[in-house]
């Protein structure tokens, strides 16, 4: 039987969420990747999907577009998807 995650958001995720709005960025792209996410798919690598270190350690970062990230967090144990902040390189780190 195929995982399917529960997708959680975080505030911080929320807010970043109506600030990529006003800018106008294409969320249906934000969204194709985050339910394939969410069906436990291994994104292709043109979303250069990784693990990220320091502050995020316990969370992975993909490219939605070339400057607009999504960084995430699966938990195997109870199938949910964190989805934890989303915007540009400036504005993550």
């Amino acid at each position: 039987m195929p995982k399917h995650y529960d997708i959680v958001q975080s505030s911080k995720f929320k807010r970043d969420l109506k600030l990529v709005r006003r800018r106008g960025y294409n969320l249906s792209l934000l969204g194709e990747v985050v339910d394939a996410l969410a069906r436990g798919e291994i994104l292709p690598p043109r979303f250069h999907d990784h693990a990220l270190i320091g502050e995020y350690n316990h969370c992975r970062e993909c490219h939605i577009a070339p400057d607009w990230l999504l960084i995430y967090e699966r938990s195997e144990t109870k199938l949910i998807l964190y989805l934890t902040r989303t915007g540009t390189h400036s504005d993550l780190f």
